[in-house]
């Protein structure tokens, strides 16, 4: 599949070249099977067939989700959440605390953000509960996630105390998270492109929504501005909204949101 045929699959899908352009082998990889699969021997042909068959269109879909991550991706993060954003959402005296990780791929961030967490919460008298949803299109990527085995390349960025504590060697050259870290976390198949997360009680607004490197990364502006209007919506006021380094939410005001760091906004009142 040459890319003049793989953008016209992303102008199909309302999908952005500017976002796959550096990720694409893969994607086309699993979407050329696919056209096998479905014996469409064309991007024509294979589009055709999406257009009316909404169970290929969704596969198809499944099979544009990017998995790229690993543990602590973007370290400065981590320092802005443990020293500035939890300090200032345990003085809120919200409890249970909320986070939504909207396209957690294989998990990496979610048990990172468990890490972090725990070493937080250790230095509180009082610490509140901890409920995480942690949503994916792709129940592959989902099942990597519960599994919680990782090659050693994703820990790059984890140090070795925090290597000692919370992994223990599974294999040659993988490792798997403590068992504990898997408490409090719900998996669920979503697609946060529908916006607020499933299943929300209204009276419980997220704290936290991780938001990285996913819709505002693959998808043009007309694409994801609705759906991030739920999602905003269902964030606590001065709960926060984290998404990916190079990523940036345009006109936050309209959103109900302001910078409060490089990775990082925060909800303000109305």
């Amino acid at each position: 599949m040459d890319d003049s045929r793989f953008a016209q699959l992303l102008d199909f899908m309302n999908a952005s070249w500017r976002g796959y352009r550096k990720v694409r082998k893969g994607v086309k990889k699993r979407i050329s099977r696919h056209m096998q699969e479905l014996d469409c021997r064309s991007m024509d042909h294979y589009i055709e067939r999406l257009g009316a068959d909404e169970k290929a269109q969704a596969e198809c879909k499944r099979l544009m989700g990017v998995s790229i991550s690993r543990f602590f991706r973007d370290r400065r993060l981590w320092d802005i959440l443990e020293e500035r954003v939890l300090p200032e959402i345990v003085k809120q005296g919200r409890n249970p605390l909320n986070i939504w990780f909207a396209g957690c791929a294989g998990g990496e961030e979610v048990y990172s953000f468990r890490i972090l967490w725990e070493k937080f919460s250790g230095g509180l008298e009082n610490s509140p509960e901890l409920s995480i949803l942690a949503t994916d299109l792709n129940p592959e990527y989902l099942e990597r996630a519960r599994a919680g085995i990782y090659p050693a390349g994703a820990l790059h960025e984890a140090d070795e105390t925090i290597l000692a504590r919370w992994f223990v060697k599974h294999g040659k050259n993988r490792f798997a998270v403590d068992g504990s870290l898997q408490e409090d976390v719900c998996w669920k198949v979503y697609d946060h492109l529908e916006g607020s997360p499933p299943e929300q009680d209204p009276e419980e607004c997220l704290d936290i929504v991780f938001l990285r490197n996913s819709i505002l990364t693959y998808y043009p502006q007309e694409a994801f501005c609705e759906p991030l209007g739920r999602i905003t919506a269902a964030i606590a006021p001065s709960g926060f909204l984290v998404i990916g380094a190079k990523e940036a939410i345009p006109d936050p005001g309209r959103q109900h949101l302001r910078r409060y760091d490089r990775y990082i906004y925060r909800k303000i009142l109305s």
